[in-house]
Parts: C-alpha cells; structure tokens; sequence
C-alpha cells in the first residue's frame, strides 16, 4: 500500500508548490476513498449473537432491561451502550474552512469524527447532521438546543461540531447547564484544549512563561475565544493579550459587539484584555512572544514581516483548515522558532484530534454530568506533560495521534478530575479509568485488524491513490 503521508512530489517545484499540490492530491483522494468504501462508519453488535439468544437480547426478555432502567435512569448507562456512546451533532454551517455546507454536507467530518473516537478513544459515535434553519434562510439556534436535550437520553455525551458563531456560543452554553451529560464544543474547546497543550510546551523550550507572554490572536471566533479563556483561566497575563477579529482589535471601545449580546464572549475579552486598546496587527506583534492564528484559511493572512517583528524565539501557530494562515517554511525564514498548524503533514499538529477521544473517553468512564474548565485544561497538561516525557523539540512540540498511549492517559487524568469537580457519577480512580481506555482501544485495534485480515474490510486500492496524484502533478509515482 502506498505511503499517502510521504508523497514525493517533484524537487524542482518550491515549497508553496509543493504544500498546495498536497492538499489538492488529498481533496482528490478523499472523493475518491468515500467513494469507495460508502463512508467510513458501519455498525456492529458487541454481544454473541444466535437465534436461541434473541430472546434475551430483544423480546421478552429486553423488558426487564427497560423496567429497570425505568426505575433508575443511571442504569441505562451499564445496561445499554449510552454509557459509551457519543453523538455528534452539527447544523453544519461553518464546516472547516469551507462555510455553510447545508446540513448534508457536514457528515463526512462527522463520520470522520466517529471515526477517531472509535479508532483513538474505542468509543462508539454517531453523527446526527440537523437542519436549522428557518423559511428565511437564517438559523435558529434554539432548534440545536431542543434537538439535543430530546436526544441526550440515548448518549453518554454530545461532541458539537461545526455551528457557525454567534449561535456556537449560545447553544453550548445553555447545553452545559441543562444537560445532565457532558456537552462538548469540540472546534472551540478541543482546539483550545491543544493549543494550550502546545503552548505550554513551546513556552518551555522559548525559556518563557505562560503568565510573562505577550500573546496575539488573530480570529475572535468560537476556537481563538475558548483558547484565550483557557489560557487566562491557566495563568496567562490579560493585560498582555490582544484580539483581533474582522472589524479589528477587541476593547472596550469595541461598541458594535457591546451592543450585540450574542458575543457576549467576545465582549468579555473586550474588558478583560488589551488595556493599552492596541488597535493595529502590526503594533500588537512587534515584540510579541506568541502568535496564535485562527482565522482565514489563506497563505499570506498572516505576512512575512508581522512574524519578523516579534521576539526572538517567537511562537506562531497558524492553524486555519484546511490550510494555515502562513506557510510553516515562510514563518520560519521569517525568524520564528516554533511554528505549528492544524495538519498533519507539517511538524507540530495542534489537532483537536489529539484531545477529544482522551477527554471524552475519561468524562464517559466516570459518567460525567459536564465537562469543566478545569477538566478541559487538565487534558491541556495531561498532554504537555505526556509529550515532554516522550521528549520535545521546536519541530516536536507535542506527540502525534500515533502515540496510542497518550489517550488512555488523557481519560485517566479527565476521569479523576470529574471525580474532583463532583460532577461524575462514579469515583473511579485513574489507575482503573486508565486500565479500562487502554482495554477499549486495544480492543478496537484488535476487531479491525481482524477485519481487515479476513478482508472484510479491503485496504485502500493503489490505484485510487496513483488516480489522486496523476489529476494533481499530471504522473504517477512510477513515472515520477
């Protein structure tokens, strides 16, 4: 099976050429993958099954399951799959970088969502894309908030995926407190969680620390307001943060999201930071230790000669989908020490993939009603201190989802933190949260290798990846 992740494209090409080809060549490959396998998610039973057992697994004998569950909710955890079991819901208008996708057209990350969680964190998922919207065109938050609590007593928790700002900010919200399972904005919270997680780590090696850093944001959206709010709540210093969305910099004087109360995180950070009212990018970076982009995803949004301008050893983190704000060669050429992005293919991936199978796994194992801030920045340092075990460089500023072990740790340190915040319902211990996750994934690994053994589940033909990259640089890899 060909190598996807090292292709080699033609040496004479530049490094732009070359970051562009990859994207497009994956673009094609992922068309024609889907394709080929109808998806990337299939149900299977779990228990033994015969025709002498399903009495026992339907009618009659499932009555007693439902009588008991009736007589006390908290069973249906044990007795069912809910207790290991996540939806996925998006309206999906704000897919990846790709805006309003119509409710349909989120369910390929969804399924890819499924996908990891099962794969990294052995959880089952299920990816529920709704429609939102109103006769008018517009979409009605309120419809998301309903459409979960009808559902929530069939899921152990909710991952929210893709829901275009403001309504992101009011549907988690309100789902948080009115929930009695953990509701999870994973393109706000997981993003922050492992920008932070970077952070800190790159900090270490810059020989800076988290509460002395000048810190931009580029992008005042749902992700880079959960990421500020997660480093002010870990250390970092307000009056040595500033915001920038479309319109500029986020203050006090920022009346035009003062008025409109559907930011109200945004405008939170408009009096917590940029004291100074620093109004222009460029003034705000010189000197600046940290760079964290989440924004437009077009090469050259940040510029070559904002990243000169800031500290030595700077930190820049572009991490737009599907491609960065800058280039990570060009910010590199342009002085900065630490780059990372939100791919795969670029050294120092700060994916949310990272964080959201650990995480919910551990709010799962513990049967969480919620999941804190503190949980959140618990995982945040569950995995710096994880990659800084493995050993940490500019160019490895944190482990890659090939690290299997890192995610049963991340349950264990997110399980006993629910248990400390009084918000699980059982007192599991680490040491058994992480002996359990490590059983699940193992498991997990262990039906798919048996799977794709038997050939049940075909390896993914040559052929389609010699398709991709023909349509893309014009050869195949034999004719390079």
């Amino acid at each position: 099976m060909i190598d996807v992740k090292n292709i080699a494209f033609p040496a004479a090409w530049s490094e732009d050429e070359k970051a562009r080809a990859k994207t497009e060549f994956l673009n094609k490959l992922a068309l024609l993958a889907h394709e080929f396998y109808g998806g990337k998610i299939q149900t299977l039973p779990k228990c033994c099954v015969s025709l002498d057992l399903l009495n026992v697994w339907y009618t009659p004998g499932v009555s007693k399951i439902s009588t008991t569950i009736r007589d006390n909710n908290d069973l249906s955890f044990s007795l069912s799959n809910r207790g290991n079991l996540v939806a996925v819901v998006s309206d999906s208008t704000r897919v990846l970088g790709d805006g309003d996708c119509t409710p349909p057209g989120g369910i390929g990350v969804m399924e890819g969502k499924a996908l990891l969680m099962k794969y990294l964190g052995g959880i089952d998922a299920v990816a529920l894309c709704i429609d939102s919207r109103e006769e008018d065109g517009s979409h009605n938050s309120q419809k998301i908030i309903d459409f979960v609590k009808m559902v929530s007593p069939s899921f152990g928790a909710v991952n929210l995926e893709d829901i275009s700002q403001p309504n992101c900010f009011r549907v988690l919200d309100e789902l948080r407190e009115t929930c009695n399972i953990p509701v999870w904005h994973d393109d706000a919270q997981g993003t922050a969680c492992v920008i932070l997680a970077g952070l800190l780590n790159a900090l270490k090696l810059a020989e800076k620390s988290l509460s002395d850093a000048k810190i931009v944001f580029l992008g005042a959206g749902a992700a880079n307001t959960t990421v500020a709010r997660l480093i002010l709540a870990d250390g970092g210093d307000p009056s040595n943060m500033t915001l920038f969305d479309m319109n500029g910099a986020l203050h006090t004087d920022r009346v035009d999201i003062e008025r409109d109360t559907r930011y109200y995180r945004q405008w939170e950070l408009c009096r917590e930071t940029n004291p100074r009212k620093i109004s222009s990018i460029e003034k705000a970076l010189r000197g600046a230790d940290v760079l964290i982009a989440l924004s437009t995803p077009v090469p050259g949004t940040v510029q070559a000669e904002w990243v000169r301008s800031m500290a030595k050893k700077a930190v820049v983190f572009a991490c737009a989908n599907p491609v960065p704000e800058i280039w990570p060669h060009m910010a590199r050429e342009a002085g900065a020490f630490i780059v990372a992005t939100g791919r795969g293919d670029f050294p120092n991936q700060v994916n949310n993939s990272l964080c959201f199978p650990g995480l919910l796994k551990g709010a799962l194992l513990a049967r969480s009603r919620k999941i804190t801030d503190r949980m959140a920045i618990r995982c945040s340092h569950s995995i710096a201190d994880f990659s800084e075990k493995r050993g940490i460089a500019p160019d490895k500023i944190i482990v890659d989802m090939s690290e299997t072990a890192l995610f049963s740790e991340e349950a264990a340190d997110v399980a006993l933190a629910a248990v400390e915040e009084g918000v699980a319902r059982v007192a599991i211990s680490r040491e058994e949260a992480q002996k359990r996750a490590s059983a699940d994934i193992a498991a997990v690994r262990s039906i798919l290798h048996h799977l794709e053994e038997a050939g049940d589940i075909p390896p993914l033909p040559d052929e389609l990846v010699q398709k991709a990259l023909k349509e893309v640089v014009g050869v195949t890899i034999s004719e390079m």
